[in-house]
């Protein structure tokens, strides 16, 4: 990572945005708009390859099919959890992204 003079006061963010002829607050939010998006992108994609090895809509359904005896809970044991912890991902990230 390139490193400025202590003497410019330019953070990396400035410099970024003098380059790219845009105003600091713009690249920055620009930034993290695509961030969350493409964060959100790959955590769906994730929930999308579990949800249909099991051919559920998500975890509820899967634990569902775990309670009645369709899917074995212990083959599915490290999919359940993985696929709560993106539905949880998926909120927080769907909750910041609103405020943009």
């Amino acid at each position: 990572m390139r490193r400025y003079p202590e003497s410019t006061n330019m953070t990396v963010i400035e410099a970024t945005a003098k380059s790219l002829d845009m105003k600091p607050d713009v690249l920055l939010k620009e930034s993290l708009k695509f961030y969350i998006e493409q964060k959100n992108s790959a955590i769906e994609a994730d929930m999308f390859l579990i949800a249909k090895k099991y051919g559920v809509k998500d975890v509820f359904e899967l634990d569902k099919q775990i309670k009645e005896g369709l899917i074995s809970e212990a083959e599915s044991y490290d999919d359940y959890f993985h696929l709560d912890h993106l539905e949880a991902e998926r909120r927080k990230f769907k909750r910041v992204a609103e405020n943009f």
